[in-house]
């Protein structure tokens, strides 16, 4: 089950103990927020997310992010190295201990691309459950695209007719075609299991599998044009290089970035001294900056991007295929703007538990 209830997490009814010559008066039942966690296994990072619901949305109790890269070498051999598994059971086992001590409730615990292609992975999640307790759910890229946007459908902007959302990870790229004027007939009321996306793909390409299929060489034009052009094709041989371009190019499109590479953009963008979460979630880029901030990285060294503040050595290597990715999206479907959305995957997890849970206590209500 994607939806799990923690054992003995419920809240116990104290009844406090009475003098003899009173009747025992039950005390109100105290009520507690629940808690619930999303835990996203990818290629490349294991995140956690911990959170409250409240009105009209949730709040961060606690939260972990590890690179772990998962995928490192998958593209080659097909399988999860046993370094790889290591650091993702350890990463993973502390995000168990997390949630024990947050008393969590509720959680979904997700594994994507990396997961869903290793030969070894049947090997590897049941050694995940033995030595953490964690049972992981491996999700369909539809799923991985579905739940993406709805992390972050609180970004789109409703003036336009499209909106594009591009979750670029570390072994494929999520694209979900959103239809924004359903939104506004629904002023903003939706189901998060169904939010109105009228077309996705996923493509078998993330910042991980491309930066292994391409390697770095020293003529780094040539070898940024190399990476552009797997992009290309791919998006082609999914037959999804011409959907909605005619809405964009008429200028009632708009981009919404949720991964790594986009928030790391933005960063740049910004010229902050280190990376600002509050500054750049929900923050909007102009598309020809992000582009041409893209092309710039993609002229460094190694050593050099590792310098920016808001890129370092762990994402210094993967930045490069990343941005090969963002450029060819903004060439195809193009927008002023890109909104940037540090949020996606886990945030839309919660949102479906919390939803779930709604849905269940008022049926509950209906039916006592």
């Amino acid at each position: 089950m994607p939806e799990e209830t923690l054992p003995g997490a419920g809240m116990a009814d104290g009844t406090p103990s009475s003098p003899a010559h009173r009747r025992p008066r039950r005390r109100k039942r105290r009520s507690r927020a629940k808690t619930y966690a999303a835990l996203d296994l990818g290629t490349n990072n294991c995140r956690l997310l911990i959170a409250c619901p409240t009105d009209g949305g949730f709040r961060v109790v606690d939260s972990y992010s590890k690179a772990v890269k998962l995928g490192t070498g998958l593209q080659k051999t097909g399988r999860l190295s046993d370094e790889s598994m290591a650091a993702a059971v350890n990463a993973i086992g502390v995000c168990a201990n997390k949630m024990k001590s947050k008393s969590v409730q509720r959680w979904r615990c997700v594994a994507t691309q990396a997961c869903r292609t290793a030969d070894n992975c049947d090997e590897f999640m049941s050694r995940v459950k033995d030595e953490t307790g964690i049972t992981l759910e491996i999700i369909s890229p539809r799923v991985e695209a579905r739940l993406s946007v709805m992390g972050c459908i609180n970004l789109i902007d409703t003036s336009k007719d499209v909106a594009l959302v591009i979750d670029t990870g570390g072994g494929s790229t999520e694209l979900s075609w959103v239809d924004v004027r359903k939104l506004r007939e629904q002023k903003g009321v939706f189901s998060a299991f169904r939010p109105p996306i009228s077309a996705w793909t996923s493509l078998p390409i993330g910042v991980v599998s491309l930066s292994e299929r391409v390697p770095e060489h020293e003529n780094r034009k040539a070898w940024y044009e190399d990476l552009k052009q797997v992009v290309r094709d791919t998006l082609v041989e999914k037959n999804a290089h011409t959907r909605f371009t005619n809405v964009f190019k008429a200028g009632n499109g708009h981009l919404i970035g949720t991964s790594g590479t986009i928030t790391s953009l933005a960063g740049i963008y910004q010229n902050l001294p280190y990376y600002q979460r509050d500054k750049v979630d929900a923050s909007w880029m102009p598309s020809k900056n992000a582009v041409e901030i893209c092309r710039h990285m993609a002229g460094l060294s190694f050593q050099e991007r590792a310098k920016e503040p808001c890129i370092g050595e762990d994402r210094a290597k993967l930045l490069v295929a990343g941005c090969a990715i963002t450029d060819v999206i903004c060439e195809m479907w193009p927008s002023q703007e890109i909104r940037v959305a540090d949020r996606g995957l886990r945030e839309g997890i919660l949102m479906g538990l919390m939803q779930r849970t709604q849905k269940l206590d008022l049926n509950g209500a209906e039916n006592e």
